[in-house]
């Protein structure tokens, strides 16, 4: 599997993050899901970071071991993994602010311009087993 859990320090990789906002929002979201979740994150792939542990299934059954919740700095946004479903999900997304949605993640192009709250209880009830 082409993304899966690595060694590489995240803080090392963080730092590579070009855009300062998107670095700095790259931050905020790390310490947020490491308070959330209790772990520090860890590299999942070459470009995710990824809280907690959890079995992801396949429709054909078959099973890899995958991260809780995470996040990508991308250039476009800061996309967070926060799964496909979780209780209030669109209650919360609707109380956001600006952002857009794809299965099971979140775009957020500027972290300043969300409910910092919302996100919070976003990513909570995302990491709740």
């Amino acid at each position: 599997m082409k993304t899966a859990r690595t060694d590489v320090s995240v803080d090392d990789f963080l730092a590579t993050v070009p855009d300062e906002t998107r670095r700095a929002d790259a931050q905020t979201v790390r310490d947020l899901m490491a308070r959330v979740t209790g772990d520090q994150g860890a590299m999942w792939g070459a470009n995710i970071v990824g809280f907690g542990r959890t079995e992801l299934r396949y429709a054909s059954g078959t099973t890899v071991d995958w991260f809780r919740i995470g996040f990508s700095p991308r250039k476009a946004a800061t996309t967070l993994y926060l799964g496909d479903d979780f209780p209030r999900k669109d209650e919360l997304l609707a109380d956001l602010g600006p952002h857009t949605i794809g299965k099971s993640c979140l775009y957020v192009k500027r972290l300043e311009a969300v409910d910092a709250r919302v996100l919070e209880e976003l990513v909570t009830a995302a990491a709740a087993p």
